[in-house]
């Protein structure tokens, strides 16, 4: 059954898993090649094909990010719910302009809660290549 967690970006069960209130792990690579994991909110546009990560600027996962340049690195994001699961995958590039971060900061406020105040803040922009998951059904209207 190859293939059979494959989704598209926008299945409705996709969009609403990603609207309600889900922590994930976002793991990078570390210089040596080993993966570094950590526990993250992480935001969805399914218009833009983008997943948002908001954090400080000197943290282990910003600087393994900024350290690939402009042509990102691969990246993968899970969100687990019990027995129901969203894997994001995709290509990052670490985002510093002002736009780039209010605009994450308001997609957070979204879905978590209003962020702290963190002047060295940043965004963790993942291009979405890959969505793959075991989701609930979508709700009958």
């Amino acid at each position: 059954m190859a293939g059979r967690h494959r989704l598209d970006p926008y299945d409705e069960r996709v969009l609403a898993f990603c609207r309600e209130r889900h922590l994930a792990t976002l793991t990078t690579p570390r210089p040596d090649g080993t993966p570094h994991v950590v526990p993250v909110g992480l935001t969805y546009d399914a218009a833009a094909g983008l997943a948002r990560v908001i954090t400080s600027g000197g943290s282990a996962k910003a600087r393994y990010v900024a350290a690939a340049g402009p042509a990102g690195v691969p990246v993968a994001a899970c969100h687990l719910d019990g027995r129901w699961w969203l894997t994001v995958e995709g290509r990052a590039v670490l985002r510093t302009d002002p736009e780039a971060v209010a605009e994450a900061e308001r997609r957070y406020a979204e879905r978590y809660r209003q962020p702290r105040p963190n002047p060295e803040r940043v965004v963790i922009e993942i291009t979405v290549t890959r969505l793959l998951g075991s989701l609930p059904p979508a709700e009958s209207a």
